[in-house]
């Protein structure tokens, strides 16, 4: 129950997530759309980047310390920040800013929430990882939107 939660939500996320955008994006909108979204994940992929770059809470991840093996998958690596979290939240994010779906955003914001539970109860990341993940997925995309709403005002 734990893998499923902390490693096929991640895959039900983006299913619903690549349907939603596909279908609810009217069709003048989606070039614009798409590319806003892509560019928002990007950047917070970037940031999450920088900042693993300079402050790892821990070298090994729970597993490892407590001597068993991981009940999930994850990359060999800290684990900060969560990539799965910042995976998830960016396509919650893309739902409700992009799609413009708040409901269905909602709905995947709570399957990421039991996602993110799952990773820490298959001890392959730590609530730190996790929140940062959440976090940095937040502040990419914030930054991104802001950032592009002030370079559109600029050149109009």
């Amino acid at each position: 129950m734990i893998r499923l939660a902390a490693d096929l939500s991640v895959i039900v996320i983006a299913l619903v997530a690549v349907y939603v955008l596909v279908s609810a994006v009217p069709n003048k909108y989606k070039f614009a759309r798409y590319s806003e979204v892509l560019m928002a994940g990007l950047t917070a992929y970037l940031v999450a980047k920088l900042i693993a770059s300079v402050y790892q809470p821990a070298s090994e991840r729970p597993f490892e310390i407590a001597g068993q093996a991981a009940k999930a998958s994850y990359l060999d690596n800290p684990g900060f920040p969560s990539d799965h979290a910042l995976f998830a939240m960016a396509l919650v994010l893309a739902v409700w800013l992009g799609a413009r779906r708040p409901r269905v955003a909602l709905v995947l914001f709570a399957i990421t929430l039991v996602m993110c539970a799952g990773r820490v109860l298959a001890m392959v990341h730590t609530p730190l990882d996790v929140v940062g993940g959440l976090a940095i997925a937040c502040v990419g995309v914030v930054w991104y939107s802001a950032f592009q709403q002030k370079f559109s005002k600029k050149s109009s």
